[in-house]
């Protein structure tokens, strides 16, 4: 679902305020300067394809800054890709000013301070994760705020489909949104890869979602509606994907989850501090609402019911 941004919709009085909150709250923070008064107008579309956060936004003539504040408050890994769609934007990073032009790409890396400077500009902006481009951080950051000419090849056909997905933001299903949002990055990969002369790690995208996934188990054990769908959405991919990327992992979804919350449980069973709380209490601290579930699965996992595990412990410390 595609949420719409418009700074004319506050009074003049406090909309330079209003715009500042808005473009600070997107995934790749920006502190927007505007020039034209206290009277501006100015948009803002965005949305999430998959991994793929989407911005289109028109600007009248200002500044868009990256400060090391805002870096510190967001995530250090996500990156951001700008494609001009009217207008012109000049981009600074580091040592490096280019101008952006309508069908340029330029990138912009996360974790060093950026400034954007436009007139009047309607743009695109696509935020992602950099491990699924399959790319080194130190190669990428030869790349930051260079421009990449969108006239042929892949990155033709990135320009092409970013500029038309705000318009099918909310046209697309879930699962549709994970695919678009994936063809796009493979796309990107390519011919940012083409500019490094390399070639991206295909395996490094899995990788890196898979490591992400792990430890968003591991934090939400103890909430009782962790679950493949709720992951899933988490991570912007359908409930199909994510069984597929577990196909050939130790466990299921489901069974890693149920795994990692038993042992987290035994290892609470045989603690001596805990030794006064109740089974069922430690159970629902690991996210077993049911009791009889609880020793159910426990004794298929370890071949005794928990208490009994818990008092062999006890006796074996007393030995």
């Amino acid at each position: 679902m595609s949420v719409l941004i418009r700074a004319h919709d506050v009074p003049a009085a406090g909309r330079e305020d209003y715009w500042q909150q808005a473009t600070q709250s997107l995934p790749f923070a920006l502190a927007g300067r505007i020039v034209d008064g206290p009277d501006f107008r100015a948009w803002l579309l965005t949305g999430q394809l998959g991994p793929v956060h989407v911005t289109e936004g028109r600007l009248p003539a200002g500044e868009c800054v990256r400060t090391r504040h805002l870096i510190r408050r967001t995530d250090p890994d996500l990156y951001r890709v700008e494609l001009p769609v009217r207008g012109e934007v000049l981009v600074e990073q580091g040592d490096r000013q280019t101008r952006l032009v309508p069908g340029d790409l330029g990138l912009v890396e996360p974790t060093r301070p950026a400034r954007y400077r436009h007139a009047e500009v309607r743009y695109v902006g696509l935020t992602f994760p950099r491990e699924l481009l399959g790319l080194p951080a130190d190669a990428l950051a030869g790349l930051a705020a260079a421009r990449v000419p969108g006239g042929r090849g892949t990155a033709a056909l990135v320009g092409s489909l970013a500029r038309q997905l705000p318009r099918h933001l909310d046209d697309v299903d879930p699962a549709e949104g994970v695919r678009l949002g994936t063809i796009l990055i493979d796309l990107l990969a390519t011919t940012l890869a083409a500019r490094l002369d390399r070639r991206p790690d295909s395996e490094a995208p899995r990788r890196a979602l898979l490591a992400r996934i792990y430890a968003y188990i591991e934090q939400r054990l103890s909430d009782p509606d962790l679950s493949p769908t709720t992951i899933a959405a988490a991570h912007h991919i359908s409930v199909r994907y994510l069984h597929l990327l577990f196909e050939s992992e130790p466990a299921t979804v489901a069974g890693w989850i149920r795994r990692r919350r038993l042992e987290r449980c035994r290892q609470d069973l045989r603690n001596p501090a805990l030794a006064a709380r109740p089974v069922s209490a430690i159970a629902a601290r690991w996210g077993f609402t049911n009791p009889a579930h609880f020793s159910r699965a426990f004794r298929a996992a370890y071949g005794v019911p928990p208490t009994h595990d818990r008092g062999s412990a006890r006796l074996a410390t007393l030995r």
